[in-house]
């Protein structure tokens, strides 16, 4: 993926951000707050699910651009972007998931 889309779709988040509500359909989820935000996430993540277990693998691709949409919202909501994500994922490369996961502080 270009990551210049990501950074120009980050942008344009960040501007709708303090957006009146009615101008967007983004800065109408920033004005319900992140209650309105998870939901969608959560929305997203199970049509996912769903079209995967279809198999129709046009409808896997679309519905995990929403899914990566709506969790770039969510990152913006908390001040975050998809280049911080990016990092993290460089950070673990190379690392096996089994070790990665057992270096997380245990909660």
């Amino acid at each position: 993926m270009d990551a210049d889309v990501l950074k120009t779709l980050g942008d344009t988040l960040e501007a709708r951000r303090e957006a009146a509500p009615q101008s967007s359909y983004v800065a109408s989820l920033f004005h319900k707050g992140q209650d309105a935000i998870l939901k969608k996430v959560i929305e997203e993540a199970a049509e996912t699910l769903m079209a995967s277990k279809d198999g129709d693998k046009l409808h896997v691709v679309r519905e995990v651009a929403d899914l990566w949409f709506h969790s770039m919202v969510l990152l913006t909501w908390h001040g975050l972007r998809a280049e911080d994500v990016l990092a993290e994922l460089k950070r673990r490369e190379g690392t096996s998931g089994i070790d990665e996961k057992n270096a997380r502080p245990q909660d």
